[in-house]
């Protein structure tokens, strides 16, 4: 049974909306989901289902968390082999070893075009450096991202799609996880 990892966008962080791990895992059981497994508080699951579009996976998901837990969010879904992907496309070997807490890998609801790219590299005004395709960035905040001008709202702006972003020590935590399930 394919393996899939799910991050929720914007939860439990900055006073935004809450969610308990334990009802996230609850609410995946309940949907016939198996092995669910979450990561930290920040919305990471990791689970197994038969469905295979990607697409449908996350509209379930984004509907029974709006009904069952009301909590209207977007679900970013990729399956374990798109993870191993990300993990080794990773253009920053350097930044992932020396500082990845640095590293942030952003997940896209759809892929940005060409033009799109070439936009968001172009509003990027501090030493923010910028790595993406498909439906994913890669991007090195050196000075931390609490004081970047390089804000996700940003970037969605400029790549046309909305996001989720997590550090690459998540990242690479997530994949551990799923390559055990």
């Amino acid at each position: 049974m394919p393996v899939y990892i799910a991050l929720l966008r914007a939860v439990n962080v900055g006073g935004g909306a809450q969610v308990k791990m334990e009802a996230l895992r609850a609410l995946l059981s309940r949907m016939g989901f198996e092995g669910a497994q979450s990561l930290l508080q920040s919305g990471n699951v990791v689970f197994r289902s038969d469905e295979v579009s990607r697409t449908k996976l996350e509209a379930r998901l984004e509907e029974r968390l709006a009904n069952d837990l009301h909590v209207p969010t977007d679900f970013f879904v990729r399956s374990a082999t798109e993870w191993e992907s990300i993990l080794a496309g990773n253009p920053f070997p350097r930044e992932a070893r020396e500082a990845p807490g640095y590293l942030i890998v952003t997940l896209l609801k759809d892929t940005p075009s060409p033009e799109s790219w070439k936009k968001l590299d172009a509003a990027i005004r501090g030493p923010e450096r910028v790595r993406g395709g498909g439906r994913h960035a890669y991007i090195v905040y050196p000075d931390g991202q609490g004081r970047s001008k390089l804000t996700l709202a940003l970037i969605e702006k400029n790549l046309g799609t909305r996001g989720t972003s997590r550090n690459w020590n998540t990242v690479t935590k997530l994949g551990i996880l799923a390559s055990g399930s």
